[in-house]
């Protein structure tokens, strides 16, 4: 997964109601009914062995490696509440936007005179739903990080550098060299 698909993941998973279970053995149940009581299953997705998941399920053992608590919470936050998440991307599709915050080189193609030398900003800006519905759509599509990087660079680019065409009408924005992102909605 690229940066920008992390920050819609980590953005969705921050939207859950109530916290995640707190134990290996409430999470490791949770997770087995996810995968519908197949400890195989359950253990090919965490990379472990089925005798370990029992284990765990029975409650012979309690704590897991550092590792292993890590895919643990992980894969139980991709899991947790999804209608949840569902109704907060659809309310940030139609109508709340996505705010994305970054420390990133941004490049410009521009009228002649400009300077279009690349330099790091950070910005932080709220974007229309219209941007946080083409990311979710191109993101359940299976788009490459590229094309999501292309379509936040256009979101920054009319909002935060036109300032929604009130301004540097030729601008093309280049948006590389990400060193963090974080987006919320």
């Amino acid at each position: 997964m690229g940066e920008i698909e992390d920050a819609l993941t980590r953005a969705a998973a921050n939207t859950a109601t109530r916290p995640i279970p707190k134990n290996a053995g409430a999470q490791m149940r949770f997770l087995l009914k996810a995968e519908k009581g197949s400890t195989r299953a359950l253990a090919a997705r965490l990379g472990v062995t089925q005798r370990t998941v029992e284990r765990y399920l029975k409650g012979t053992l309690r704590r897991p490696r550092k590792d292993l608590a890590a895919r643990l919470e992980r894969e139980v936050r991709k899991d947790w509440q999804p209608r949840v998440q569902q109704r907060a991307k659809k309310h940030a599709a139609s109508r709340g936007g996505i705010v994305i915050e970054t420390r990133a080189r941004f490049g410009f193609t521009a009228a002649p005179g400009s300077t279009d030398d690349g330099r790091v900003r950070r910005i932080t800006q709220h974007l229309p739903p219209v941007y946080a519905s083409r990311l979710f759509d191109a993101q359940a599509a299976g788009a490459t990080e590229q094309q999501l990087q292309r379509i936040a660079a256009e979101g920054l680019q009319e909002i935060y550098f036109k300032d929604r065409g009130r301004r540097a009408a030729d601008l093309e924005v280049e948006f590389t060299d990400i060193d963090y992102i974080e987006l919320d909605f």
